[in-house]
């Protein structure tokens, strides 16, 4: 089984109950099992300001799928939740998920990069992670904390637990 690192955010819809509807369905992924779930955070948008803050999370999970059907299957949840893929670059949505890390597998195609491509530049998946996973490397040895450490944390702020 592979540990995957996945991270959810939401700006739309109560992302509060997009983000639990989210980590419900993940728990429902055949030959998968969640491990970890951060704190929820309050993070200002990437993109454009004309949108609401975004509130986000990062899990942990064993899977026996590859990363490809783990995409699909990441990509349904989206869409059964109502996200509509619109092109529209870092804008507002009502659940992003996206594969951070997939054990120790670099991938680089059409449709998947891991380890994600911003994961070292973003304090809203960066600090959820070593909140569950605080010795957690990088395919080539970075440390996530040390990553996170030096991080400007842009107005992060944490809200609250969703699970125990």
């Amino acid at each position: 089984m592979a540990l995957v690192y996945i991270g959810l955010g939401s700006n739309l819809s109560n992302p509060k109950l997009q983000i639990s509807n989210a980590i419900t369905a993940l728990e429902n992924i055949k030959q998968s099992k969640l491990n970890a779930v951060s704190s929820l955070y309050f993070s200002r948008p990437m993109g454009p300001q004309d949108q609401p803050d975004y509130m986000n999370a990062v899990v942990a999970l064993e899977t026996q799928l590859t990363p490809l059907q783990l995409l699909e299957h990441l990509q349904t949840i989206e869409k059964n939740a109502g996200r509509e893929r619109k092109g529209e670059h870092w804008g507002a949505r009502i659940i992003d998920l996206d594969i951070l890390l997939f054990g120790e597998q670099t991938i680089n195609n059409e449709r998947l990069t891991v380890p994600h491509y911003g994961l070292h530049l973003r304090e809203f998946v960066l600090i959820p992670l070593v909140e569950i996973a605080p010795d957690l490397k990088l395919p080539d040895g970075t440390s996530i904390s040390l990553l996170a450490s030096i991080i400007d944390i842009n107005g992060l702020n944490v809200h609250s637990k969703l699970r125990d």
